[in-house]
């Protein structure tokens, strides 16, 4: 235990964090790792021993508030050791006294209490294979053509903390597809949808309402020509869960969104599909 060597990740080696959660059937997204490092360059963490990777996690500091946890993986063959406490003691320190999200396996929330983490919902990943439906035309827009201005407003209503670096690297990264709903010159809903290991995931998919979220979600899937997909919905917007069923999609796991503290009040029923598990 005295040799294990915890240091902050490279942004070259957020890779392997991202191998490492491919490994556990997290299916991560393709361009995810150069996104995640727009964050917070030093809010990833490795655990070597003998300079081979033993551990990793991240927590991300978005400001002087809030962060949120993810990568937390120990190798398989190593686990029980103690080596997923040191490093998740390494990750806690660096957020200070900020409040801190994560969205963990439900079987370790005994354990995320412990470290103080409170339960505040479930989110549900749906997935399924859809044929590439006809895109509406009405109201939709590209993405690139809204303001960052209005975006960043519209997300602060859903995420707690401000996130200009990663929407900017989120919606630039060319292999994501980003497409808005525009009602009356007001930004009324938008999406984005990207190629993972496995298919593709939608996430963020923020919307007023049903409307709005079906066309995007419609909208989206035409432009990769439908496919295997994956949506992330919290679990207390039942609209977001029966658009979901609504595609064919079905239950393939659950988190548990858990915070160490207060946060602002969000506007989750417009939440009709979550980022990232990893980033939030």
């Amino acid at each position: 235990m005295n040799d294990l060597n915890i240091r902050t990740m490279r942004p070259d080696e957020i890779s392997l964090a991202v191998d490492w959660a491919a490994a556990e059937g997290w299916n991560p997204g393709l361009a995810d790792a150069a996104c995640f490092a727009s964050v917070d360059p030093e809010g990833f963490f490795i655990a070597e021993l003998d300079g081979a990777p033993v551990a990793t996690v991240s927590c991300v500091n978005y400001d002087a508030r809030f962060s949120f946890l993810g990568f937390y993986i120990v190798r398989e063959d190593l686990r029980g050791k103690g080596y997923g406490f040191r490093i998740w003691n390494a990750a806690i320190a660096h957020a200070g006294s900020r409040v801190i999200g994560l969205d963990g396996v439900t079987a370790q929330q005994d354990n995320y209490r412990k470290s103080g983490f409170a339960f505040a919902y479930a989110n549900v990943r749906y997935g399924g294979t859809v044929a590439a439906p006809i895109a509406p035309q009405a109201e939709i827009i590209a993405l690139s053509d809204v303001p960052m201005a209005a975006i960043e407003a519209d997300d602060a209503t859903v995420f707690p903390a401000q996130r200009p670096a990663f929407l900017r690297a989120w919606i630039g990264s060319p292999s994501h597809v980003g497409c808005a709903v525009v009602r009356d010159g007001w930004l009324a809903g938008w999406g984005v949808i990207r190629p993972c290991r496995k298919g593709f995931k939608i996430g963020p998919l923020v919307a007023d309402d049903r409307a709005a979220a079906e066309a995007m979600l419609s909208a989206l899937l035409a432009r990769v020509g439908g496919g295997e997909v994956f949506l992330d919905v919290p679990s207390i917007n039942r609209n977001a869960i029966v658009l979901a069923q609504d595609f064919g999609l079905a239950p393939v796991f659950e988190t548990a969104r858990m915070y160490t503290g207060a946060i602002p009040p969000l506007r989750l029923e417009r939440v009709f599909g979550v980022t990232s598990f990893e980033l939030g």
